[in-house]
């Protein structure tokens, strides 16, 4: 396999990179810490490949840009953290009504509110999940480390096109800034959105679904297909309707076809889950104090192994039920929250094992020997 020569990079940095692999063409945003530097990045390296930077008034303005770049055929983005997400949200339903593929760069910092805008947090864990109203899915890639903010944020527009859904890149300030060494592999896989294969005519229906698929191709503006968006409900032919027959069969089909390949979608990193008893579902930088934590406990003769999931939205409930087996004695979930992605844990053990939380508020990062302090009350050694 042929890999580039090592460099060092920031978390922002990386993602744009990766995002230009994938074939960002249009990034449209407004600065805001602790995402600024995808923004300053993009200014820089998209015109170098022909694509389009823009500086929009606001947050709203900049995912309104995003999707009209995206109706157009071409791969988009726009990234912000905290107030600017919340401010993003009705747009965020509507492309995941008219299924607009998009990606998201979602840096959290510490809230509510304005909050400690350099500082971490993982509060906004949920807001992911359902920030915006009514019922839909959503797609939530979560890189720990820098070179996983390029990988990911490869899959994350790997995810929009393929599944025509805006998707989350979400991690935290720690891993947007922290900078580190990678080497960039060349053979990454790119997905393109599918295209209509019959001619444009006056009987073109944008949201018809091959049988046996529930995401329908997708022409561009420009491309001389006529057809409608909108945010209301719609049949095929995109123009709004109120049946309930067509509205229930199309909430049904926007959450089903992210939902029913959630063991495809979601990706996952074990380390000494095989005879584990003291078990971490950790992500972002709580992964990586998790880690040292783990091989600490090991050292010690403790049986602790370490679950991350790197796509927190959908669930990835099948493969944490198959990794926790009869032996585990504990589950344990650290997190810079007040108790938000426990709550599934939780729920998909239903009761197999105890399952305890580990909360951090004070916008620092878990440090090794805290956490370890309190496993071990956890764990009663």
């Amino acid at each position: 396999m042929a890999k580039n020569k090592a460099v060092l990079l920031q978390g922002n940095e990386a993602c744009v990179m990766g995002a230009i692999r994938a074939g960002m063409r249009f990034y449209g945003g407004y600065p805001i810490t602790p995402s600024s530097e995808v923004a300053e990045q993009s200014s820089i390296l998209l015109p170098k490949v022909g694509g389009k930077f823009i500086q929009m008034e606001d947050e709203i303005a900049s995912i309104a840009s995003v999707i009209g770049a995206s109706l157009t055929g071409t791969k988009a983005m726009t990234a912000s953290s905290g107030p600017g997400i919340s401010l993003k949200q009705e747009l965020v339903g509507y492309a995941s009504m008219a299924e607009i593929p998009l990606v998201i760069v979602y840096i959290m910092r510490m809230g509510p509110s304005t909050g400690l805008p350099t500082s971490p947090a993982a509060g906004d864990i949920m807001q992911a999940k359902w920030g915006t109203h009514g019922d839909h899915s959503i797609i939530a890639v979560c890189p720990s480390s820098v070179k996983e903010m390029y990988e990911l944020t490869i899959k994350a527009f790997n995810f929009a096109e393929k599944y025509r859904t805006p998707v989350y890149l979400i991690t935290d300030e720690v891993i947007a800034h922290m900078r580190e060494g990678v080497e960039l592999e060349d053979d990454y896989e790119v997905i393109d959105r599918v295209r209509p294969s019959e001619a444009p005519s006056a009987d073109y229906l944008p949201y018809r679904c091959e049988e046996g698929c529930d995401v329908p191709p997708m022409a561009a503006y420009g491309d001389g297909y006529k057809f409608h968006v909108t945010g209301l409900s719609h049949g095929e032919s995109g123009f709004p309707t109120n049946s309930p027959e067509v509205n229930d069969k199309l909430v049904r089909r926007i959450v089903n076809k992210v939902e029913a390949h959630a063991d495809e979608i979601c990706i996952n990193e074990t380390h000494f889950m095989e005879d584990a008893e003291q078990v971490f579902v950790a992500y972002g930088s709580c992964a990586r104090t998790a880690h040292y934590v783990v091989k600490q406990l090991r050292a010690e003769g403790v049986k602790a192994g370490l679950f991350v999931p790197k796509v927190l939205w959908p669930f990835p409930a099948n493969a944490l039920k198959a990794a926790v087996s009869d032996k585990v004695k504990n589950v344990i979930v650290p997190e810079m929250n007040m108790g938000q992605y426990v709550l599934e844990v939780e729920r998909v053990l239903g009761g197999k094992c105890p399952v305890t939380g580990i909360s951090k508020v004070s916008g620092e990062l878990f440090k090794t020997d805290e956490l370890y302090e309190k496993v071990m009350e956890v764990i009663g050694k």
